[in-house]
């Protein structure tokens, strides 16, 4: 199994549809090949930045051969790094499925606009609702966050447009 090492710098989008906002590193096209020859859709790597240990994180397509890393708030609060830090990887392939959250399907399972639609996403889509869910710490948080993705499943709404609902409604609120 292919292992690549590699320093790159954190950077942030700034307009760019629904990235707008993300902080991420760019892995560059010989290295992607590296890890996963010929690829060109999205796929997961685990390994570590700095010190930090990673797993099931995805490396996403950005065209001409080049993937991003995405960098949550989370990981960057443990990395203790923003936008213009240097960061050392070591990644590789993580062949271990994710399993959706199990409570965001059952709750699916009433709403059948809701499950058609997401069913119709592509698997990487699926699980970055589903990772959003299991990243709450509470578990007010994880229903409240499961109510919201059935919610936009319903409405056939973007993860953008769940949030920018979501912000709203607490506006309104």
């Amino acid at each position: 199994m292919a292992k690549v090492s590699f320093s790159a710098d954190i950077e942030k989008f700034g307009q760019k549809g629904e990235k707008t906002g993300w902080t991420y590193i760019e892995v560059p096209v010989d290295i992607a090949k590296q890890l996963s020859p010929a690829n060109k859709k999205s796929f997961r790597v685990k390994g570590s930045l700095d010190a930090i240990k990673i797993k099931g994180m995805a490396l996403i397509p950005m065209g001409e051969g080049n993937f991003i890393l995405p960098l949550k708030a989370d990981i960057r609060k443990l990395l203790k790094k923003s936008k213009g830090d240097t960061l050392s990887l070591k990644l590789e392939i993580d062949r271990e499925e994710y399993h959706l959250n199990e409570l965001m399907m059952e709750c699916m399972q009433d709403d059948q606009t809701a499950l058609t639609n997401f069913t119709k996403l592509p698997r990487s889509h699926q699980n970055y609702y589903s990772k959003y869910i299991d990243s709450a710490k509470t578990d007010a948080t994880k229903a409240k966050r499961i109510a919201q993705v059935v919610k936009a499943m319903h409405y056939n709404w973007t993860y953008a447009e769940m949030l920018r609902e979501s912000r709203s409604a607490a506006y309104d609120g």
